[in-house]
């Protein structure tokens, strides 16, 4: 018996979400047409897939191992799609890139305008999360990325190395004052990144770390974990923290503070999959973050 490739991909779509109602709402299918087509392919396999619960649906080990090969076979469907996409003598299409939060809003969200203006056929999706997507399941065509990839199956490109400051408001330092050295920290507001949180780089709080300032039970600490939204607060006068210095120096109203005291540099990459070499689309983007990076002090 030859399979239903229509009810495979149905079956993997509700198996990826967990649900036959958040499947249908990807599918554009109702909850019960769904259901049908799912009871339809566990007959003509006969087999069961899924336990059902009210919960929603677990898969039985016949469909775990039915999962795994169907994402086997999508995820390199979605892969030579886009090599045959990348094939062609043409720049249109979809773009998706992937890049953390901060950067998204601060540094190349000021500059989509011109993008757009320059290459209006490149459909461009960015994907703002300081999570790593998967490029190879193709969660994303490309991504900037605060540390060196390791897998081998990627390109990558440096684009720089950030630079941070420790900074305060002119508000904050005129009620407070200025930390004259490190030790000086301990008597003021502290704003850093919560200790469990997802980071978009290595080790934000590295200036406590050197300072010996507990993160965790410390009334003098506010957390959060948005480096924009650190960035307003530290405008707003609720206390010193630390800032990207293309961040911190783009604001009248912050100052530097205990300059001599090192933060590690971090780079920025620009990544996407070896066998998407050939893309006309993301040649585009990558030469436009690379001068968009010469106009930029990191």
């Amino acid at each position: 018996m030859a399979m239903d490739w229509d009810k495979l991909r149905i079956f993997h779509m509700v198996a990826k979400a967990g649900s036959f109602t958040h499947a249908g709402e990807s599918l554009n299918l109702s909850q019960s047409a769904v259901s049908r087509h799912i009871s339809s392919f566990e007959e003509d396999l006969g087999i069961t897939l899924f336990h059902r619960h009210a919960r929603g649906l677990i898969l039985t080990e016949q469909g775990e191992l039915l999962f795994e090969t169907s994402s086997d076979i999508f995820t390199k469907m979605m892969a030579i799609e886009g090599q045959l996409s990348d094939a062609r003598d043409t720049t249109d299409g979809d773009l998706s890139v992937t890049l953390p939060e901060f950067l998204g809003t601060s540094w190349f969200g000021p500059h989509i305008g011109d993008f757009h203006r320059k290459h209006s056929e490149i459909e461009l999706t960015l994907l703002l999360d300081d999570r790593i997507f998967n490029l190879g399941l193709r969660e994303a065509d490309a991504a900037v990325r605060l540390y060196k990839p390791e897998q081998s199956e990627l390109v990558q490109k440096h684009l720089a190395g950030i630079s941070f400051v420790i900074c305060a408001s002119n508000e904050y330092i005129s009620r407070y004052g200025i930390p004259r050295k490190l030790n000086d920290l301990s008597n003021h507001t502290l704003i850093a990144y919560p200790d469990q949180a997802l980071v978009p780089y290595k080790n934000p709080n590295s200036l406590f770390e050197q300072a010996g300032i507990p993160i965790t039970k410390n009334p003098n600490m506010i957390l959060m974990n948005s480096i924009s939204t650190i960035r307003q607060a530290i405008r707003s006068g609720a206390g010193i923290g630390v800032l990207p210095r293309f961040m911190a120096e783009s604001l009248p109203d912050l100052q530097t503070i205990l300059p001599d005291t090192k933060i590690p540099v971090i780079d920025m990459y620009f990544v996407y999959p070896e066998d998407r070499r050939h893309s006309k689309r993301i040649a585009i983007f990558r030469d436009f973050l690379i001068d968009l990076v010469r106009k930029t002090k990191f």
